[in-house]
């Protein structure tokens, strides 16, 4: 393997130095159209840019969009595209990053499996896919049932809580944790870690993003060296007795995946979660059908939930070769960049797609990816972790409303709420499990 980076976002370039008047795509037929600027965490500060999507569908769905540092990349927005480019890792490939900024961070030959192709990419996927096959995910569905349990007897007596922090937040911190063999309380600190490596360095301290990284590592590194003087049946054990491409798994490679769990394994469902409550919240007749029928619609909801949130922003191939996209020439080493959140409002591919229907069906949405060899490792238990939280918050607190304004993250990597306050009518545990 070459030596690669961690997909960490770069230092995004301010918005009054890429959006500018000769550089943005405007149109006659859309005079209220903002500047169309794919790198500004305030394009994304409502959750994704619909309005500049749909223009871009319509008028250049394969758009060279510049960088202030870089040649720039080519945001690509139709589902037919997407779903092209996802599906050919001999022609986009995932190396050397998924982020659209190269980052300087080198780790000599190893690299996270994010960032890998077909062959090596399939030796690291099937020593953490057993996890998360629909087989592994029934069997834990009870225990993510009583997590759901858990996380909503915690707010239930207060009458209100942060959906985010409280609830939506804690289910996949948790889930990882157990699957990893770690404290339920360290899941919890490790996701506010990726909650600083996502978000736009602009919007926190200076080296907030970095300093989490290393403090990942450094925990990781810990969890790898107890695990092999102290071997356990769980996946962090596995992964430090590992070889992959025929060679054995050290701290560094042990990290990288640890990181990619965590990380991963908490965007989705905290951001489907507080997300699509968030859309609920904006759809009331939808809300009350889905909660006068949870059995039978809640399946259908969250695709739904996920198509509408598609909670991650986007994902970058680079062109191994000169090919053709769209009709659009594409040289070799040109970054290719796959907006979902777009891909997912294409009219070519959804009846009616800014409908919200929480009974939509077919929905074959790309919000865990365009297919490909890199489709979503944790949909299955992501989907599980939504459908229980979802189900208690439901069927406990059927008066949950919003108590003021949502606030999304600042980034343009991940889309969800950072924060999303609620109020209910508080009342005992005891009480409430009996609605169940």
């Amino acid at each position: 393997m070459v030596g690669r980076s961690l997909p960490i976002p770069a230092s995004v370039p301010p918005a009054e130095l890429v959006g500018t008047t000769d550089d943005a795509v405007a149109s006659a037929d859309m005079p209220d159209l903002p500047v169309i600027d794919l790198l500004d965490p305030a394009t994304f500060a409502n959750g994704h840019p619909h309005d500049a999507y749909s223009w871009l569908r319509a008028n250049d769905p394969v758009h060279h969009h510049k960088e202030v540092e870089g040649a720039g990349f080519w945001a690509v927005t139709r589902y037919a595209d997407i779903r092209e480019v996802g599906r050919h890792p001999d022609r986009f490939s995932s190396s050397p990053t998924i982020m659209i900024p190269d980052s300087e961070l080198e780790l000599g030959d190893h690299t996270m499996m994010l960032m890998m192709d077909p062959p090596v990419h399939g030796s690291y996927r099937r020593l953490v896919i057993p996890d998360f096959v629909p087989k592994a995910v029934a069997a834990m569905k009870p225990r993510i049932a009583g997590l759901a349990t858990q996380i909503v007897d915690a707010i239930a007596e207060q009458g209100s809580c942060d959906l985010v922090d409280d609830v939506a937040g804690e289910m996949p911190s948790y889930v990882v944790a157990e699957l990893l063999g770690l404290p339920l309380g360290d899941g919890r600190e490790l996701y506010k870690l990726t909650e600083a490596i996502h978000a736009a360095p602009q919007s926190q301290p200076e080296g907030a993003g970095m300093a989490a990284v290393v403090e990942m590592f450094r925990y990781a590194g810990e969890v790898f060296n107890d695990r092999r003087a102290k071997p356990r049946e769980d996946l962090s054990t596995r992964l430090a007795h590992a070889t992959a491409h025929d060679r054995p798994f050290d701290e560094i490679d042990f990290g990288l995946m640890f990181l990619l769990l965590v990380d991963a394994g908490g965007d989705t469902t905290r951001n489907l979660v507080a997300g699509g409550m968030d859309a609920l919240f904006s759809h009331r007749d939808e809300l009350s059908r889905l909660r006068a029928n949870v059995d039978e619609l809640l399946p259908t909801a969250i695709e739904e939930l996920l198509r509408w949130v598609s909670p991650v922003t986007y994902m970058r191939r680079t062109a191994t070769s000169d090919t053709m996209l769209a009709g659009q020439q594409i040289q070799a080493g040109d970054k290719v960049v796959m907006y979902y959140g777009s891909a997912n409002r294409d009219k070519a591919a959804f009846a009616d797609p800014f409908r919200f229907d929480v009974g939509r069906t077919p929905n074959e949405h790309v919000a865990f990816g365009s297919g490909g060899p890199h489709f979503c490792l944790g949909a299955h238990l992501a989907r599980a972790e939504a459908s229980a939280l979802f189900r208690e918050l439901f069927m406990r607190l059927p008066d949950l409303e919003p108590a003021g304004s949502t606030e999304w993250l600042a980034s343009t990597f991940i889309s969800g709420p950072k924060h999303l306050p609620v109020t209910f009518t508080p009342y005992g545990r005891t009480r409430a499990r009996s609605h169940l």
